[in-house]
């Protein structure tokens, strides 16, 4: 017999994690939920972060409501799971970020002052350095500096974080010129390393490691600078198909000489040469 979902009158959060603890009872639930673990789910999770800043970033509210709604659906998916083997629950990992929040704000919950913004940020960083300290000395274990960089994370963002690490232990350019340096001299030994797969692959990703320096530097998000460059791309290669469309024509039957002239018309069309 069908089991009507939880009373839609109790507080919302309660009746989500009521309706993720139903999908994933082992006898009554959802087979494909129940089938998920962490692994499995942490892509979703993953890509649902990425939707919330699309919705961000095209000025969605509406659909901004549904992905931040779909986010909070991970979180609780993955409390769920680490509930049924008894480590901790959702209120567990609320009361630990609530916690977490109110011990890096003492100028807000104590009696602690701050600057301006930029004098949190180093505070913030001040703090999770001890933290960081901290955990390593329970483990008995050396506190490495880039320990705690996500994995997961975008590669451009990955590496901006990892040189930033490196930066505040005094391992870094003292300006951008020897970063632009590095660039160049990365882009030689691509050159040079042609020919040789392995060596050339290697070489490539020492030259974007090189230009996420150089970004980082300039004061630039790699991660959101190559974004709005793949936007670019994506705007500027569509109008060279409509222009070609209007003429009963697709990419593949010019030449590059009229897909490059297309090129040029469509960057002069936002204002570049």
């Amino acid at each position: 017999m069908a089991v009507p979902p939880p009373d839609p009158s109790r507080p919302a959060v309660d009746r989500l994690k009521a309706i993720m603890a139903r999908l994933r009872d082992p006898d009554d639930g959802c087979p494909w939920d129940v089938e998920q673990d962490f692994a499995s789910i942490a892509p979703y999770t993953i890509e649902e972060a990425y939707e919330v800043a699309d919705a961000i970033a095209r000025g969605d509210v509406d659909d901004l409501r549904s992905e931040l709604g779909d986010l909070l659906l991970q979180v609780v998916y993955h409390a769920q799971m680490a509930s049924e083997r008894a480590w901790f629950d959702f209120d567990a990992v609320a009361g630990a970020v609530a916690d977490k929040l109110v011990a890096r704000h003492p100028h807000v919950f104590g009696d602690g002052e701050v600057a301006g913004a930029e004098a949190q940020r180093a505070a913030w960083e001040e703090t999770k350095k001890h933290e960081r300290a901290a955990k390593a000395a329970e483990r008995g274990a050396v506190d490495h500096v880039m320990a705690d960089v996500p994995l997961a994370l975008p590669a451009l963002k990955r590496a901006q974080k990892l040189q930033s690490r490196a930066a505040r232990v005094g391992f870094d350019w003292p300006d951008a010129d020897g970063a632009i340096a590095k660039l160049r001299e990365e882009l030689r030994e691509v050159e040079d390393a042609r020919g040789d797969r392995a060596a050339v692959t290697a070489e490539v990703g020492d030259l974007l490691f090189a230009a996420v320096n150089v970004a980082r530097h300039l004061d630039v998000g790699a991660e959101e600078a190559l974004q709005a460059a793949s936007k670019r791309f994506e705007r500027r290669f569509a109008h060279v198909e409509d222009a070609l469309a209007a003429r009963g024509l697709r990419p593949e039957q010019v030449d590059l000489d009229a897909l490059e002239a297309l090129w040029r018309e469509a960057k002069r069309g936002e204002g570049e040469r």
